[in-house]
């Protein structure tokens, strides 16, 4: 499976939520609980105290909600803790984000599966950058990818993420989609953070940087970098705009560090249906726009059925690169 194959979900983006039954406007949780699947700060933890206090200020829920931190096992332990413990609650919900994708496909969370949760909604993305030193002579992703295709050996690309890491991921997600046949030619040179492979790029030891479009602003600002190209579906708005996207230069890559929502597998039509429209509604308002431009979340508005399909098909992906990179049988 290539990552052309994204067409059939990312049109998800622009759709609104699925259809509702009658009786989901009638269901209010008892007992509102979100998990976060790590200790206190975080993107898990932000994604569920934000939202939490979002839906409460809007009215969308009349009691507070409960954040439970549950950490270990790179949110494996909150995941079997759901499948095996809450499957029934219809009052939970948990926070996920591109690395749950990301572990589930490399089966880091030992006998479970997507398929044993149901995927509500996201609530906004991060989305990955390919990126050169200011001074290359490199000035688009094809002509970055030309040079792996001709010899692999002199691009290095570095990032911040282990090997098998979402940084990594993503320059592989590029290569793939421009035809690329063997994605392990791609020479990764793994950093303890995107600081420190910005810091290599600019001193000349790699060729290209691998990471987030929040982490690499700064260094755009600064002068030091320039973004080759956004893994978005269309242009970023805003002080974002003028970074080309991977898909308006002829490569069809995707690499949205998203954060959203998953329930228990046994959660009631109409509290799932609930859930999806609560959230749906809290994306669309104008509080959680200001709340997304304050912490750097770009758009990616996907909710019920379109949501699973996007998270199945990122975990069918990673899955199949992470098997040619050996990383998993």
């Amino acid at each position: 499976m290539t990552f052309k194959s994204t067409r059939l979900f990312l049109a998800a983006a622009f759709l609104g939520a699925s259809a509702l039954t009658a009786s989901a406007a009638d269901f209010k949780p008892e007992n509102p609980e979100c998990i976060a699947p790590a200790n206190p700060g975080g993107g898990w933890d932000f994604t569920c105290r934000q939202v939490g206090k979002s839906l409460q200020d809007l009215g969308l829920l009349d009691k507070t909600m409960q954040v439970v931190n549950l950490a270990g096992g790179g949110g494996g332990v909150a995941f079997a803790e759901v499948v095996n413990k809450r499957d029934d609650s219809n009052d939970l919900i948990v926070a996920a984000s591109s690395a749950t994708a990301t572990r589930l496909a490399q089966g880091a969370y030992p006998g479970n599966t997507m398929d044993q949760v149901r995927w509500l909604a996201s609530i906004g993305a991060d989305y990955g950058v390919i990126a050169v030193a200011a001074d290359s002579p490199i000035n688009t992703l094809p002509e970055l990818l030309d040079k792996i295709k001709a010899d692999p050996a002199s691009v290095s690309v570095a990032g911040g993420s282990a090997v098998g890491g979402w940084d990594h991921l993503k320059v592989l997600i590029a290569a793939d989609a421009y035809g690329i046949d063997d994605v392990r030619t791609v020479k990764y040179i793994a950093f303890d953070g995107g600081g420190e492979a910005v810091t290599q790029l600019l001193a000349g030891s790699v060729q290209a940087f691998t990471g987030d479009i929040s982490e690499a602003k700064g260094f755009v600002d600064s002068g030091d970098i320039k973004v080759i190209a956004v893994l978005a579906p269309e242009r970023l708005d805003g002080e974002f705009a003028d970074f080309p996207t991977a898909k308006e230069q002829g490569v069809d890559a995707i690499g949205a560090n998203w954060r959203g929502f998953y329930a228990p597998g046994g959660m009631s039509e109409e509290a799932y249906d609930a859930w999806v429209q609560k959230i749906s509604e809290l994306y669309a308002s104008d509080e959680w726009k200001k709340v997304m431009a304050a912490n750097g979340l770009a758009p990616l508005d996907l909710q019920g059925p379109e949501f699973q399909e996007f998270v199945a098909s990122s975990v069918q992906q990673i899955q199949d690169i992470s098997k040619q990179i050996g990383i998993i049988k």
